[in-house]
């Protein structure tokens, strides 16, 4: 079972986007879980590689309550992460988010996203593993 305290600090991130259409993509960076008095920030940085396009800096950033609930940002609730893995749902209209965590490998674990809509319709394979730590 998983809780906050188990994801703060850095991890390695390696997403695979893949388009409904067969566009792919390729996002290779860093999430930084830091605590505070409400949860957590979460923020990712790294390189987003698009089809088409050469790579460039992208960045996301969302609040996690002690409870694990994902919040967007600008505060808007986005789920709820499950503390032994399994599926969550959002819907952001007029597209619908259906998401499965799995924890099965910790502390290598993934978050699946698929997203079907009008404006949007994809695959989003997410991989973290811990970041190794540095020596001084």
């Amino acid at each position: 079972m998983r809780s906050l305290t188990d994801f703060l600090g850095a991890w390695r991130i390696d997403r695979r986007l893949i388009h409904e259409d067969g566009a792919q993509g390729q996002f290779e960076g860093r999430a930084l879980w830091t605590a505070d008095a409400q949860g957590a920030s979460y923020t990712e940085t790294g390189q987003l590689w698009l089809a088409g396009q050469g790579p460039f800096t992208a960045q996301r950033r969302y609040r996690w309550g002690a409870d694990m609930t994902v919040f967007f940002e600008d505060g808007r609730p986005f789920h709820q992460v499950p503390a032994l893995g399994g599926t969550v749902a959002h819907w952001c209209p007029p597209d619908q988010y259906d998401g499965q965590y799995d924890f099965s490998d910790w502390p290598n674990w993934r978050v699946d996203w698929r997203v079907t809509g009008p404006r949007k319709a994809y695959t989003s394979l997410t991989r973290y593993s811990p970041e190794a730590p540095t020596n001084p």
